[in-house]
């Protein structure tokens, strides 16, 4: 088995969809496998005088997994990319994601955000309200 170094890319699947992101070929057997690293799909985002920019999405977007294994058979075709504009969206993207995952300082539990107690002591302040009305 080896892997060769990773690369940025344009994988165009067969299934019709464009990805972007950072690739490694890896020999299993008698196969070639990709091993993508944050895939992304990018669209244009058109007006009437053309196109204004571009919107970025995670490929699949209800996992938080960062690697995909596709096989060589799934491919289409695959083009390196040394463009650095895309190469610095992708980057920026992907650091933007990471820092929304991160715990912001004010996510955290303290008494300003209200009573804390055990379970115990709070079930029984609720039977005793629900007990009263």
């Amino acid at each position: 088995m080896g892997i060769e170094d990773d690369f940025y890319a344009t994988v165009k699947l067969i299934s019709g969809e464009e990805i972007f992101a950072k690739v490694a070929a890896s020999e299993e057997e008698d196969k070639t496998l990709l091993i993508i690293s944050n895939p992304i799909t990018i669209g244009e985002i058109r007006t009437r005088i053309g196109i204004v920019g571009y919107k970025i999405e995670p490929w699949l977007k209800t996992t938080k997994e960062d690697f995909f294994i596709i096989g060589l058979d799934k491919v289409l075709t695959i083009s390196e990319s040394n463009d650095i504009e895309m190469i610095q969206m992708y980057q920026k993207f992907l650091k933007e994601r990471s820092d929304d995952d991160a715990p912001s300082p004010s996510s955290r539990l303290s008494r300003k955000m209200g009573l804390l107690g055990n379970i115990d002591e709070t079930k029984r302040r609720l039977e005793k309200i629900f007990n009263n009305n």
